[in-house]
């Protein structure tokens, strides 16, 4: 700790922080317009300038390091006189229009005005033009207006520093100075990526979200912290509301794992919950068409429906979809729902459409099928290995953790993906794979390891079994041998290898990219032998991290819903566990697994399955082969869809029940690194519609069960109280923060890290694991590969951003990439309509020639209804996890 004085006060803090922090430490404000938490000192603004004895002239206080026995000063007249010329000279050529700013009421420089009492400026006159600058308006989402900018610089430093997009930038000198695009194009032009950084570090109105122009000024507006809709990242949100409208979302830079920080969904994709198709009343389908009913017509309904189905085939002809994107009070309800009151295991959501794979393999080789670290330990890594995941566009406040530690404390990266994803330019290697091929690249990998010496020995013998078997396997993946499978020079494979192996702190990285394949879970169990071998693990900078796609896609397995498991992953056929589950909900449960969604899917094709309760989920543009799953949607005797609007899905229904979204009910997600967060209600619902947890109470009251939970709360305690991961976690102690599980009991202060004493299963297991070529690979008829994913501005089914106008307008479309030389041979252009055929089916879509897609595979993004891209893909399973294969099949492409 460093002892200084400021201002007379004798003061301790930590070593190395500025004057400006150790002020702000015991309560003292310093002036500034230039300091953002987030982003290195800059000193443009100078009205932090402080008095410091000994010291030549006044240093910035935002920008000099406290020492001990320093004497500061920072209010003399002197200070006071210099800083209220500033704020003058800043003024002079600033235009004074606080009535009808946007800004008014949160600008910076406005309370300075007022702090400084100036009610006149010397410095204007007769002979002084200020600027006149044109205000740009050529995007959706944010106004600049350069007349109000300060140059305090903030902007471009958060695009440079933390977003690293670097799409604005000064241009010109002294008094003509200005910030701008390169060559003032617009931001649709520049590498902008629209999440508004900028906007939320502006001290002035020089930017701001054109969403909430002329909706509500900050003292009209009620502030509400909550979590995030979007990705499993989990970022903490604050929502302005003023007459239950959302007017925009900010961000704290003292909340959360995104430390003030959002993507452009986040930012700006809140208008879908205020949207005119929004679901108002419950829907009865009469003779092909819907007409309003009451909840008391729907839920009878329902209730009826089922109970014929249960009664004439039994409990089995029954299956429930819960959802990723509800909450884990709701998913708990959900699975208890269709577990004890309709008496069968078939109860599954899309987790099994992407990380099921990660549960079946980390579970087998760690005893826990979780992301090991947390968000905050990437940025410590040394060596970070990024595989199977698109993460500045899936997962982009993750993708800020991977920036920070490559660019501002010298990580290196290690990208393996066959796309040229935006990380690769920050990659020190980059492995670019033929997909499907990772479990042979992994191997190899750990050839090299092995034949180089490199293996973490200790950390083999004393907290591993199996690894003799994996040692045999591994030796024959020779990196001659997988260039040959995957087409990665085998030198560029030993460099990669060394570099991972030789660092003090590894990390590994991956998501759908590994996971949404037939042989996902080898592809996991790979992955998991890569870090045992190095001995990364149970420290911070190091771990296996698997990113979960949606935002409680975490928290709906831990829930159980999921076919094989109980709350807490306590298996369906351990006695013990069965015993429990019964005792506390007071009624016999069925012992054997239950049915996976696309197991659903097929037994309903099948006849076998004639009811399926759904809430949340949109098959018909989600799952695999969707012309299939409308086969067996169709085959169905009654289907009731639960959602916040009358998605592909709900369309085929019977009944039709409205839900309520993230921003109108009180509950908890869970996000990737297993932290559980408070969702607040900020506005209330809609018309009729109900939060899902009300609806499955009233719909099991109809069935003589009754769910006594009268508050969010209190179905977490009951979670809590058979979940052992959960045990110690309840709302009052989410109140601030939230908790990692495991947490045991409520003195748990949460588990950051998995494994750091034992692994969860007492010793990691090494599986062996060959590699197996795609169930699907070209051929003469289908002579390329189809890979599929998400785009940075859109989410999985676009049910919310595609209803949210801003972003619709950037991207209102799918496209397929081509490398240019397929391009070529095929005579296709940019925005040329392309057919895509695949043995499933055909969809028409624009083409978009880019270098990004390498030579032989196109790239579809799966949000567009206009062209569905899993109309082509193969339902293929993993055998284990019984995931598809969503990332490989054989595709024709052809001019349209």
């Amino acid at each position: 700790m460093i002892t200084l004085t400021i201002d007379g006060n004798k003061v301790h803090v930590p070593e190395g922080i500025t004057i400006l922090e150790a002020a702000k430490s015991v309560g003292i404000r310093i002036p500034n317009l230039c300091n953002d938490k987030r982003l290195h000192p800059f000193g443009a603004c100078r009205l932090c300038l402080v008095e410091v004895e000994g010291a030549r002239g006044l240093p910035p206080a935002c920008a000099t390091i406290v020492s001990q026995d320093m004497v500061v000063r920072t209010n003399t007249e002197q200070l006071q006189s210099l800083r209220k010329n500033l704020v003058e000279l800043i003024l002079s050529d600033h235009p004074l229009d606080c009535l009808t700013c946007e800004q008014s009421g949160n600008c910076k420089l406005q309370n300075l005005a007022y702090a400084f009492k100036m009610d006149s400026n010397r410095f204007v006159g007769e002979h002084f033009e200020g600027h006149y600058f044109s205000v740009d308006d050529t995007n959706p989402l944010i106004l600049r207006d350069n007349n109000k900018c300060i140059l305090c610089g903030r902007c471009v430093r958060i695009c440079e520093e933390v977003e690293t997009a670097n799409a604005i930038g000064f241009a010109k000198r002294g008094f003509e100075s200005v910030i701008t695009t390169p060559y003032g194009a617009p931001l649709q032009e520049t590498p902008c990526e629209f999440c508004g950084q900028c906007v939320s570090t502006c001290p002035v109105g020089a930017l701001t979200e054109k969403m909430s122009l002329g909706k509500g000024r900050v003292w009209e507006c009620e502030q509400v912290v909550t979590t995030c809709p979007y990705c499993g990242c989990g970022c903490q949100l604050v929502v302005h509301t003023k007459d239950n409208q959302i007017v925009k979302v900010t961000s704290d830079v003292k909340y959360g794992v995104n430390k003030g920080n959002l993507c452009i969904k986040g930012r700006f994709g809140f208008d879908f919950v205020n949207h005119p198709d929004r679901l108002k009343t419950p829907l009865i389908k009469k003779n092909g068409e819907f007409i309003e009913a009451s909840w008391d017509e729907a839920l009878d309904l329902v209730h009826k429906k089922l109970s014929e189905v249960k009664n004439k085939n039994g409990p089995n002809a029954i299956g429930g979809l819960s959802s990723a994107k509800c909450t884990n009070e709701e998913n708990y309800l959900m699975q208890k729902f269709i577990r004890a009151v309709i008496g069968t295991n078939n109860v599954d959501h899309c987790a099994r459409l992407c990380h099921a794979s990660t549960v079946a393999g980390l579970a087998k080789a760690f005893g826990s099928g979780a992301m090991t670290n947390s968000i905050g330990d990437i940025a410590d890594s040394k060596v970070i290995l990024v595989i199977g995941s698109n993460t500045t566009e899936a997962h982009p406040i993750i993708g800020l953790e991977v920036r920070k530690a490559v660019k501002h404390r010298g990580a290196k990266l290690i990208v393996i993906d066959p796309r040229k994803i935006r990380l690769v330019e920050l990659s020190t290697i980059w492995l670019s794979q033929r997909p499907g091929t990772d479990v042979a690249v992994i191997n190899g990998l750990m050839n090299v390891i092995l034949e180089e010496g490199l293996i973490n020995k200790k950390f083999i013998g004393d907290c591993t079994i199996g690894f003799d078997e994996v040692e045999k396997i591994v030796k024959k993946y020779t990196p001659e041998m997988v260039e040959k499978i995957s087409g990665i020079q085998a030198d560029d494979l030993r460099q990669a290898a060394r570099l991972f192996a030789e660092a003090s702190d590894a990390s590994i990285i991956y998501s759908m990219g590994i996971t949404q394949h037939s042989t996902g879970t080898d592809n996991v169990l790979s992955i998991a032998n890569l870090a045992m071998l190095t001995g990364n693990i149970g420290r911070p900078g190091a771990g296996v991290n698997p990113l979960r796609g949606q935002n409680n896609v975490q928290g709906a397995c831990d829930m159980g819903a999921l076919p094989n498991v109980f709350p807490g992953y306590q298996k369906i056929d351990n006695e013990d566990a069965r015993k429990k589950f019964e005792e506390k909900w007071k009624v016999k449960l069925d012992d054997k697994p239950g049915l996976t969604v696309v197991e659903m899917i097929n037994a309903a094709r099948e006849g076998k399955l004639k009811a399926l309760y759904i809430m949340g989920e949109n098959p018909m543009l989600s799952d695999p082969d969707i012309n299939h799953v409308k086969e067996g949607l169709g085959a169905l005797d009654f289907l009731v869809v639960q959602d916040i609007f009358l998605t592909e899905t709900a369309r085929l229904a019977d009944v039709v029940l409205p839900g309520v979204s993230f921003a109108e009910k009180n509950g908890t997600f869970t996000n990737t690194e297993r932290r559980v967060q408070r969702i607040h209600k900020v506005i209330e619902p809609l018309g009729e519609a109900k939060e899902d947890r009300e609806i499955i109470s009233e719909l099991s009251r109809r069935f003589g069960y009754e769910m006594n939970h009268h508050t969010a709360g209190q179905i977490m305690d009951e979670i809590a109280s058979v979940t052992p991961s959960y045990g110690g976690i309840n709302y009052q102690r989410l109140k601030t923060r939230g908790l990692q599980w495991p947490c045991p009991d409520s003195d748990h202060p949460g588990t950051p890290i998995l494994h750091s004493q034992q692994f969860t299963c007492g010793k990691g297991i090494f599986h062996p694991v060959g590699y197996i070529a795609p169930a699907e690979e070209p051929d003469k008829d289908y002579p390329m590969i189809l890979t599929t994913g998400r785009i940075l501005v859109h989410y999985h089914t676009g049910t919310m951003t595609r209803r949210s106008k801003g972003i619709e307008e950037l991207c209102s479309e799918g496209c397929v990439e081509i490398n240019p030389k397929d391009a070529d041979k095929l005579k296709i252009k940019k925005d040329d309509w392309v057919k895509l055929t695949t043995r499933r089916g055909e969809i028409k879509i624009k083409a978009k020639v880019t270098r990004r897609s390498p030579v032989g595979t196109v790239f579809v993004a799966f949000h567009f209804s206009e062209s569905p891209a899993n109309a082509l893909t193969n339902s293929a399973l993993d055998p284990v996890a019984k995931i598809p294969e969503f990332k490989v099949c054989a595709v024709r492409v052809e001019r349209a």
